[in-house]
C-alpha cells in the first residue's frame, strides 16, 4: 500500500547464502529512500483506479501474488522451509493488513490521497504505546512527547477547525485514516513476531499478502462494495500498484531498514507521507486547506520525534 514495513528484531548479519539480496544490504540507505519513495505513489494509484476501496485491496494483494511466490520459493530452495510459525504470524498479520487496506482506501475518499496517507503514518505512535499496555514495553520520553502532537495534526487534518478543508467528507475521512493506523499497528506488531530471519522478506510478505486477499474479498463481499471481473484501465492502475508498493517498494524497505543506523531512520520514515503529499497535489490536483497542511507537518514533526531513536516504519 504505501507504507514502509517494521524492522525486524533479528539480527542484522545476513548469510552470504542470500546472493538475492547481498547488493540491497550493501547500501541499505538508498534501498530504503528508493521503496519510500515508491509507496509513495500508493495513494495516487489507488485514486486513479477509482474503483472501491474492497476492489482496490482485493487485486492490489491479488496481482502481487506471483512476483511474490516466485520469491518466496527461491528464499525456500536457499535457506529450506521457514518455520511453522513464521507462517502463523503471517496469516494473522494479513488478516490486520485487509483491514487495514479497505479503511485507507475510505479515508482516500474521504479526505485525499496525501492526508490520507499522513494519518495513516500515525501507526509510529500508536506501535510505542501498544507495545508498552501489550508487551509491557515501555515508551520514551520521545514518544510521550509525539502523542499530543500527532493528535493535534490529525484534527486539524480532519477540517473541524476551519471552514476551507479539502476532501468530500474530511471529518470521516480522518476517521477512517485513525482506523487505519489502528489496523496497521495490529500489522506490525504481528508481523514482527514472524519476520525474525533476515534472509526471508518475501516469504513472510507472501503469506501475509495471500491472506490479505481472502480476507479482503470476504469482507467486499459482505460489504456489497468489491466487483471481482476486472476492467481496463481500472486494473491497469491496480496492477501497477500491486508490482510497484506491494512487491518492489515493501521488499526494498523489508530489507533495508533492518540495516539502517538509528540516526538515518527518522529521515527515512518522512519520505513517504511527505512524498504522498506532494503527489497528490502535483498529479491529482489536490489542494489541502492551510490548516490541513499544518497538520500535516505537525503529524511528520511527531514521526520524526518519535522515531529518533530505535523507530517502527511508516505503513
Amino acid at each position: 500500500m504505501r507504507r514502509t514495513p517494521p524492522p525486524t528484531r533479528s539480527s542484522t548479519r545476513h548469510s552470504t547464502r542470500g546472493p538475492d539480496i547481498g547488493a540491497l544490504t550493501a547500501r541499505p540507505a538508498l534501498a530504503a529512500v528508493a521503496g519510500a519513495l515508491t509507496i509513495a505513489f500508493s495513494a495516487i494509484l489507488v485514486d486513479l483506479a477509482g474503483v472501491s476501496p474492497s476492489t482496490a485491496a482485493v487485486f492490489r494483494c491479488a496481482y502481487a501474488l506471483p512476483a511474490l511466490a516466485a520469491l518466496a520459493l527461491l528464499e525456500r530452495r536457499r535457506h529450506g522451509p521457514p518455520p511453522r510459525a513464521a507462517w502463523r504470524y503471517a496469516a494473522v498479520a494479513g488478516a490486520f493488513f485487509a483491514a487495514d487496506l479497505i479503511l485507507w482506501h475510505h479515508a482516500i475518499a474521504g479526505v485525499g490521497a496525501g492526508l490520507a496517507t499522513v494519518l495513516a503514518n500515525l501507526q509510529v505512535v500508536l506501535v510505542a504505546a501498544a507495545a508498552w499496555l501489550l508487551l509491557g514495553e515501555r515508551p520514551s520520553a520521545r514518544v510521550a512527547v509525539a502523542v499530543p502532537l500527532v493528535f493535534v495534526g490529525a484534527v486539524l487534518i480532519s477540517g473541524v477547525i476551519g471552514d476551507e478543508a479539502y476532501g468530500a467528507d474530511p471529518a470521516l475521512g480522518a476517521l477512517y485514516g485513525v482506523l487505519t493506523a489502528v489496523a496497521y499497528t495490529g500489522f506490525i506488531l504481528v508481523l514482527r513476531e514472524g519476520s525474525r530471519d533476515l534472509r526471508r522478506p518475501a516469504g513472510p510478505l507472501f503469506a501475509a499478502t495471500l491472506v490479505a486477499t481472502l480476507v479482503a474479498t470476504a469482507a467486499g463481499a459482505l460489504l456489497g462494495d468489491v466487483d471481482l471481473l476486472p476492467s481496463w484501465p481500472a486494473h491497469g492502475w491496480l496492477l501497477t500498484l500491486a508490482l510497484t508498493s506491494q512487491v518492489l517498494g515493501w521488499l526494498l524497505i523489508a530489507v533495508a531498514l533492518p540495516r539502517l543506523p538509528a540516526s538515518l531512520t527518522s529521515v527515512v520514515l518522512t519520505v513517504q507521507p511527505v512524498g504522498s503529499v506532494v503527489l497528490g497535489i502535483v498529479l491529482l490536483g489536490e489542494d489541502p486547506a492551510a490548516l490541513q497542511l499544518a497538520g500535516v507537518g505537525i503529524v511528520v514533526a511527531g514521526i520524526v520525534v518519535a522515531t529518533r531513536r530505535g523507530a517502527t516504519a511508516v505503513a
